[in-house]
């Protein structure tokens, strides 16, 4: 059973940073891409970024040069590290798993910013 648990979310500034973690169990951690999707209230869920098996990432415009997103193997984990917080990073953040052709979802942690 493939199951996502991410941690990490809550509120913050303007211009703050938060950490989320997602700890995964029941896949081969080391060979699955791993990344990060959110979801405001009444928008659809988008990519923030994603990082592969190898390493390479990838951003969404809206995030580049404020958010890093790194994977540690040994702990079956990936973060996501979130600086320079703006209002409109506010939303529900998803991890997701993509292992052995489909999509895993974790149940999601609140990330809200004040102005």
């Amino acid at each position: 059973q493939v199951q996502l648990v991410e941690s990490g979310g809550g509120l913050v500034q303007a211009g703050g940073s938060l950490r989320l973690s997602c700890a995964g169990s029941g896949i081969i951690f080391s060979s699955t891409g791993m990344g990060w999707y959110r979801q405001a209230p009444g928008k659809q869920r988008k990519l923030v970024a994603f990082i592969s098996v190898g390493g390479f990432t990838l951003y969404a415009d809206s995030v580049k040069d404020r958010f890093t997103i790194s994977r540690d193997n040994a702990k079956n984990t990936v973060y996501l590290q979130m600086n320079s917080l703006k209002p409109e990073d506010t939303a529900v953040y998803y991890c997701n798993a993509k292992f052995l052709g489909f999509d895993y979802w974790g149940q999601g942690t609140q990330v809200t910013v004040s102005s």
